[in-house]
């Protein structure tokens, strides 16, 4: 069990303040700043920051070595029982078999005794063919792999392109079809798909689910109210929507499709993240997610050159957005949890913007991402999708609570939960 949270003197680039910090219990590792792929909607390459051109192509072990000793601290400092580590990039895999196993066990050597970790990887795949020793450290470390496929052949093409222009998708499904085999089957952790409103999506979910996943996250693409996803036009609200506003909420019909296919399938297919998080919020619980609800962030990025950052969503936004200014070499991990950046993420509902606070499914949408929040300079804004998740929100509420008014074997006939599931 960890310890609770102490008081700690913080200091950040405001300042030093006496306050009790919120630890870290989630590091992603940019371990690659570049990509083999070259995908229209990305937000690393195509959106506002433009930091990565400046950054070395890979962290180098003295730059790993010295996250790893920072993260080792914090859980020491926090009595942090377990913590994950993510791995990613660009192409986190482009760092080749012998450098992954080097990062791999700097990281591993740092916190043994200090804390368990879990160790993740996010990829296009495409490495995984033409390295095939990568497999073997993956397994050798326990790295659980989810790959970003976005659904069927046209539909991914569309977008997670070659640098020579030409689809991806072939490679990416040979790359599965090893990753899903026997012999690594137990390294897959899912499948990573943006919404396209251009493709189907019953046969966007049908086309992921042909390839078995554990499960799937499904990402609203990014966007902010100054540069607005595919298919949105829209001024922001003065007020919060209500069930029966009539605008239209193409995002929010998508996933609906989406959820409908997915909840009344005969048995689990697999499982979906948004949609099951939603639904945790919605009876009650408490999910940990960046996208919804209201659980305090406990991620912190740190880039190549060893710079420490707020999540990289947030580089759709501004360029600069997820600066902070700290860095491994000089700051520790103490000194970024105070940062007014990460606190900002940390408020609940004191943090949201006075039509978000003002909502009643605020505690279940959460203000949405908080890089979709962003206009005229700040985040105190409904997020760009917000009528389409209040729509999906209501949706999901709705086939919840009818379900739990029905009586059948395992489902509660209790009305305190049911009566509150659809905001």
């Amino acid at each position: 069990m960890a310890r609770p949270i102490a008081q700690h003197a913080v200091g950040g680039p405001a300042g030093t303040q006496t306050r009790s910090v919120l630890p870290f219990r989630q590091y992603l590792l940019k371990i690659h700043s570049r990509c083999n792929l070259a995908c229209d909607y990305c937000y690393m390459y195509e959106a506002a920051d433009q930091s990565w051109r400046t950054r070395p192509r890979r962290m180098e072990l003295a730059t790993v070595r010295r996250t790893a000793a920072r993260i080792a601290a914090h859980a020491r400092r926090h009595g942090l029982d377990e913590i994950g580590v993510i791995l990613h990039g660009g192409e986190p895999l482009l760092v080749g078999a012998a450098h992954l196993d080097a990062v791999l066990g700097e990281l591993t050597e740092a916190l043994a005794g200090q804390a368990a970790v879990r160790f993740s990887l996010q990829t296009n795949g495409l490495r995984l063919l033409a390295e095939p020793a990568l497999l073997d450290v993956l397994h050798r470390h326990r790295v659980a792999v989810g790959v970003s496929l976005d659904g069927a052949p046209a539909d991914h093409d569309r977008h997670r392109l070659l640098p020579d222009g030409r689809g991806s998708h072939a490679a990416t499904a040979e790359a599965l079809r090893l990753l899903g085999s026997p012999g690594h089957r137990d390294l897959f952790a899912g499948l990573l798909c943006v919404v396209d409103l251009a493709a189907d999506p019953v046969g966007t979910y049908e086309a992921l689910l042909a390839f078995a996943p554990p499960r799937i996250d499904l990402l609203l693409p990014h966007g902010t109210w100054e540069a607005q996803p595919p298919g949105l036009g829209r001024t922001q609200p003065a007020a919060p929507p209500g069930p029966h506003d009539g605008g239209p909420v193409p995002y929010a019909d998508w996933l609906r499709a989406v959820f409908d296919r997915w909840y009344d399938a005969p048995r689990r297919e697999t499982g979906i993240r948004l949609f099951e998080e939603l639904s945790v919020l919605l009876l009650g619980g408490r999910a940990a997610s960046e996208a919804v609800g209201l659980a305090p962030v406990d991620l912190v990025v740190i880039e190549t050159d060893g710079a420490i950052e707020q999540a990289d969503s947030l580089k759709a936004a501004y360029d600069g957005a997820p600066a902070t200014a700290l860095d491994v070499f000089r700051h520790d991990f103490e000194t970024a949890a105070g940062h007014p950046g990460f606190r900002a993420r940390q408020r609940g509902l004191p943090g949201l913007g006075p039509v978000c606070a003002a909502c009643p499914l605020a505690r279940v949408c959460g203000g949405g991402l908080y890089a979709h929040r962003y206009a005229d300079g700040g985040f105190a804004h409904p997020s760009v999708y917000c009528a389409d998740l209040a729509a999906l929100i209501r949706h999901i509420g709705g086939r919840l609570r009818r379900d739990l008014a029905v009586p059948g074997p395992g489902r509660s006939t209790t009305t305190t939960t049911a009566g509150r599931v659809d905001g």
